[in-house]
């Protein structure tokens, strides 16, 4: 095989220039209260569903596993509304504070 030659205009020797002294910003792209909220659903939604499950089998239910699971799916259905209801409390706080922030600018 041939070697690739590169031209002249790649080797120059000129330096990049150096970057602007700023001070960079470190925060986390993701608050921590969100990522709380998120792993602390996440648990409610693995366990809160299988524990319904069990607990009502024999204590409810006495051994129907069709009525237990049929609970126990409305039990997951109950903490992914419960979620959306609290994500959506939270986006609506995030816009009053924005536009909180815009009347006062005024």
């Amino acid at each position: 095989m041939a070697t690739r030659r590169t031209p002249a205009s790649a080797l120059s020797t000129e330096k990049a220039p150096a970057p602007a002294e700023t001070v960079s910003d470190i925060r986390p792209a993701v608050p921590a209260n969100v990522i709380v909220k998120l792993l602390s659903f996440t648990f409610a939604m693995v366990t809160l569903p299988i524990g319904s499950y069990f607990f009502t089998l024999n204590s409810l239910f006495n051994g129907n596993s069709s009525y237990a699971g049929g609970f126990a799916a409305m039990m997951a259905n109950v903490v992914l509304i419960a979620y959306v209801v609290v994500a959506m409390r939270e986006d609506q706080s995030e816009r009053l504070e924005e536009e909180a922030k815009a009347k006062k600018a005024e």
